[in-house]
């Protein structure tokens, strides 16, 4: 149970690195990568809103962390590429 508890969180922390990202950064939110962010974590939503209660901890992770590296990795490679 801790081991989910862990994982959880992991999660709930890339989630909110997505959503001060996508608040303080016009460039991201005026890009492509923004469709394809909210398509990951509504995918990741829609899984963890099941009626049953039945979510997959692997697809939450999978979808969020896909958005989570969507946002993030552009962003790096935006800092190196004005840098250079």
């Amino acid at each position: 149970m801790q081991q989910r508890t862990i994982r959880l969180r992991k999660v709930q922390h890339m989630a909110h690195q997505i959503m001060d990202e996508m608040n303080f950064n016009q460039e991201l939110r005026e890009s492509d990568t923004l469709r394809l962010v909210i398509d990951s974590l509504s995918r990741a939503v829609g899984d963890l809103a099941d009626p049953s209660g039945n979510y997959s901890l692997n697809y939450l992770e999978e979808k969020v962390g896909n958005a989570h590296s969507l946002i993030f990795n552009k962003h790096r490679q935006l800092s190196a590429h004005i840098g250079k």
